[in-house]
């Protein structure tokens, strides 16, 4: 018989992880080697790649760079081919690609009827798109799976309550909410409970995307930084790693019965009315 710790264990699972050259990719892609499973670390950035895996190998992980851009479909199958090669099988996706572009960012002094729809449309490619795109080509690699697995999406509190200047960003975040419940319920009509579907709704960590319109360059709160601690109970952002509890849930076998919903972790921010 299984015991609780056991249920949460990824031991001898391969998960793939987009976007792992990022800060929020770097703490999931450690936080799932922790738990006992092998990764495959795709990304743009070879240097980065490569870092990140010298990390998980130095700390007794096992991993290995997979160098794809999530909107070339021809690359993503060139790597699935490389990670089945290594690992024999896939049994779970963090779709961690995203962020957000200067242009795609509405300034209050901004004519709304003036949007930079290129950016906009940039956006909702990297965020909706590259999150659809690798759930094409790994997600049939799971299914495929004898013991299926787990797709974990990654969304924002701004697909929950409306952020200003964010548009392109918050539209794409809003569609991935939509699709996480879409494909949970197709895919079961189709497969049964053999795959499943959720979503991490992260609140306001600092990223290299954000960095910049949160903070001040001496450290200190930006305008829009200040008004965020303001609106959070807990008052400061979120740290990575704190993320990684929802997601290895997600991935194991404790979340089996778990499909097409969302899990925010977000300070409070989003029950918080502002009073």
């Amino acid at each position: 018989m299984s015991t609780a710790t056991d249920r949460f264990s990824l031991t001898g699972k391969t998960i793939v992880i987009t976007g792992a050259t990022g800060i929020l990719g770097a703490s999931f892609c450690m936080a799932v080697t922790a738990a006992g499973a092998q990764v495959a670390v795709l990304g743009r950035n070879g240097k980065r790649a490569n870092e990140r895996v010298e990390e998980i190998v130095a700390n007794g992980g096992e991993a290995i760079a997979v160098l794809a851009d999530v909107l070339d479909e021809g690359a993503l199958l060139k790597a699935k081919e490389k990670i089945i090669s290594c690992y024999g099988k896939i049994d779970g996706l963090v779709n961690a690609a995203g962020g957000n572009l200067p242009g795609a960012v509405v300034q209050p002094s901004q004519d709304i009827f003036d949007l930079n729809m290129q950016s906009m449309k940039e956006v909702m490619d990297l965020n909706l798109f590259g999150t659809l795109l690798p759930t094409q080509v790994f997600g049939e690699a799971i299914a495929a799976n004898e013991s299926g697995g787990s797709i974990v999406n990654i969304s924002s509190v701004s697909a929950k309550l409306p952020l200003t200047k964010v548009l392109g960003y918050s539209m794409a975040k809003a569609a991935i909410e939509s699709y996480t419940k879409w494909f949970a319920v197709e895919q079961a009509k189709r497969h049964g409970d053999k795959m499943r579907m959720n979503a991490l709704v992260p609140g306001f960590f600092l990223t290299e995307q954000n960095r910049s319109l949160m903070t001040n360059t001496d450290g200190s709160y930006s305008e829009r930084g200040a008004s965020v601690m303001q609106h959070t109970p807990f008052k400061r952002f979120g740290q990575p790693d704190e993320l990684s509890g929802a997601l290895i849930w997600m991935l194991s076998d404790a979340s089996k019965f778990v499909t097409g919903t969302t899990i925010v972790i977000d300070g409070g921010f989003t029950s918080f009315s502002g009073v």
